[in-house]
């Protein structure tokens, strides 16, 4: 049941449609799953309309399939689409960590610090959720320090697959304990105003990713 006393200043079908999402991407509504109008309606407290509206506009951004006499499906992702997704995420945040390393201001880089060193003591308790959490942070932040609205845009679709992608894969995932010194070397070279190496650095730590999906099959 949604909580509309705090979100009552917004439109329904967006509070609908942005619960629904963050559903899919979080992992709660697994791939595959049908998205049934009736129940979500009623877990939601809400009527079918906001619902249906939903699930057509998660349509368009590829997390709802809709089937022809069968109905509407949460949509798989498999090794090929994320393979897809980081080679545009590596050229895009390469990018970013490029424009960050030049206009960065003080504040931005202490906000990437501090969330990779909460990312670090995830990783050291083994704490998934909140290892998912500021990993996803970290790399947000830095696409921010580009102060790049543009860049900001068009990635921002790519990183919301990626977190589905972290929902389904970081219980195992081989890589976190290498993810740290990755970080740092990207955070070194932005902070040193070093575009090049900076560039160089996010590009090889999501390359490292991308190779680990494709030859073990991690999805």
């Amino acid at each position: 049941m949604l909580n509309f006393d705090i979100q009552n200043h917004r439109p329904l079908r967006e509070i609908v449609y942005e619960e629904l999402k963050l559903q899919i991407l979080t992992g709660k509504i697994v791939p595959g799953t049908r998205m049934m109008e009736v129940e979500l309606a009623e877990d939601m407290g809400v009527s079918r309309t906001p619902i249906r509206e939903a699930i057509r506009k998660l349509e368009k951004e590829g997390l709802v399939t809709i089937e022809p006499r069968r109905g509407a499906y949460a949509s798989q992702i498999s090794t090929e689409d994320m393979v897809e997704i980081l080679e545009v995420r590596q050229n895009m945040e390469g990018l970013a960590a490029y424009i960050a390393a030049e206009r960065m201001k003080p504040e931005q880089l202490k906000n990437i610090e501090q969330a990779e060193e909460a990312y670090n003591k995830a990783v050291e308790d083994g704490n998934t959720a909140d290892m998912i959490y500021y990993d996803s942070k970290f790399h947000k932040l830095i696409v921010e320090a580009s102060n790049n609205k543009t860049l900001l845009q068009l990635i921002e679709p790519l990183q919301e697959m990626a977190l589905r992608f972290r929902y389904l894969y970081y219980d195992d995932f081989k890589r976190a304990e290498n993810m740290p010194h990755e970080h740092q070397v990207i955070i070194d070279a932005i902070a040193q105003g070093n575009a090049e190496a900076a560039k160089e650095a996010a590009d090889t730590h999501i390359k490292k990713l991308k190779e680990l999906v494709r030859t073990e099959g991690v999805v």
